[in-house]
């Protein structure tokens, strides 16, 4: 007959902590049980995952700590998916996981998966869209007491495809879905990777708030465009920018790509239709030289000091009221609050629902 029992602590002070403890976890996950829908959100492009967790982890788990978010969306993770399992090197990768086929690539795996085990973020589900190569990425952790409804890798909603470089995760949830998205740099050159690319990109956005106006959306991530001149530092800089002396066909091509007419147009066409709220403006409408953007050039060079705003959390009209904040985390060309990208998190906080005007009065 087998025999089960509790191990008794010598030390009794050491025993109470313990109890305490773990009281204090059972009560932490009966409050996160009674949770409906996820209501605090960070967006961050990372500038690879693997190197912030080997130079700046301790910073960014702090942050993670103290603002507890429901949901982390990253960008540029430049984790390379696993091999597919085929004996073809043409075959395609699997994009949702990590590569682990040499030792570099298992060592590089094997930290990565420590951090993401350790508190904070062993209270999170991870889903990763994963490119070939050290490139481009996006991954997103969902704390493990929300059920999501679906989670899909592409904007066509089919779920065994993922978009190239693995640049979406949309997931749905019972009142909304939310899209994390690392949108592709619209370049400099009039060629098919930089603006055919983008115009590719922005047209199939535009089709996918179309067809998908039936629940509200959380868009959030890397957006690559600042949308008008308040969201930039400098805006005779960027919009006079030009690469090795090139100037596009186009007048409204010109320009640091994320601040060219063209994109800032197009941008504001999906927002109109796609009946989206810019957060960040809403709530903050004149500009912030301190704490304002989200992505800052290099401090040695000429973009020393130049910034631009090009992460964001967009949300659906029906989901206005219920925004609470909306913040940029990093401040200064010192990059104060980066965590070692250049780019900065940017969080979200929304309101729960309210039921109390459906009730009737007592």
């Amino acid at each position: 007959m087998k025999r089960f029992f509790q191990v008794v602590e010598k030390d009794p002070e050491k025993a109470l902590k313990k109890a305490k403890e773990n009281e204090k976890q059972e009560n932490e996950n009966e409050n996160e049980t009674n949770k409906e829908e996820p209501l605090k959100f960070v967006t961050w492009n990372a500038n690879s995952l693997f190197l912030r967790v080997k130079n700046n982890w301790s910073e960014f788990s702090n942050f993670i700590s103290t603002f507890d978010p429901d949901v982390i969306a990253i960008q540029e993770v430049r984790m390379p998916a696993a091999a597919s399992g085929s004996q073809s090197k043409s075959a395609p990768k699997n994009q949702g996981e990590i590569k682990d086929d040499s030792n570099s690539a298992r060592e590089e795996k094997r930290i990565l998966m420590r951090a993401l085990s350790n508190p904070p973020f062993g209270n999170y589900r991870v889903w990763w869209s994963l490119a070939d190569s050290k490139y481009a990425g996006t991954a997103l952790f969902v704390k493990k007491c929300f059920k999501p409804k679906s989670v899909v890798f592409n904007l066509d909603k089919i779920a065994s495809k993922h978009e190239p470089d693995g640049r979406v995760i949309l997931i749905e949830f019972e009142t909304f879905r939310l899209l994390n998205t690392y949108v592709p740099n619209n370049g400099w050159k009039e060629e098919p990777n930089s603006f055919q690319r983008r115009r590719k990109w922005d047209n199939r956005i535009l089709e996918f708030v179309h067809q998908n106006s039936d629940k509200p959306l959380i868009w959030c991530g890397d957006l690559n465009v600042s949308h008008e001149e308040i969201d930039v530092s400098h805006p005779e800089f960027f919009s006079t920018a030009k690469q090795n002396g090139y100037v596009p066909p186009n007048k409204e091509d010109c320009g640091q790509p994320g601040f060219t007419l063209a994109e800032r147009a197009r941008f504001g066409t999906i927002l109109k239709e796609g009946n989206l709220v810019d957060a960040y403006r809403f709530l903050h409408k004149n500009k912030d030289m301190e704490q304002g953007f989200s992505w800052s050039g290099n401090p040695i060079g000429r973009y020393r000091g130049k910034r631009m705003r090009i992460d964001y959390f967009l949300v659906s009209e029906k989901l206005e009221e219920k925004i609470v904040a909306c913040e940029m985390l990093g401040q200064g060309i010192e990059l104060k609050g980066f965590y070692g990208s250049d780019h900065c998190p940017v969080t979200l906080e929304l309101s729960p629902s309210s039921n109390s005007q459906n009730e009737d009065p007592i």
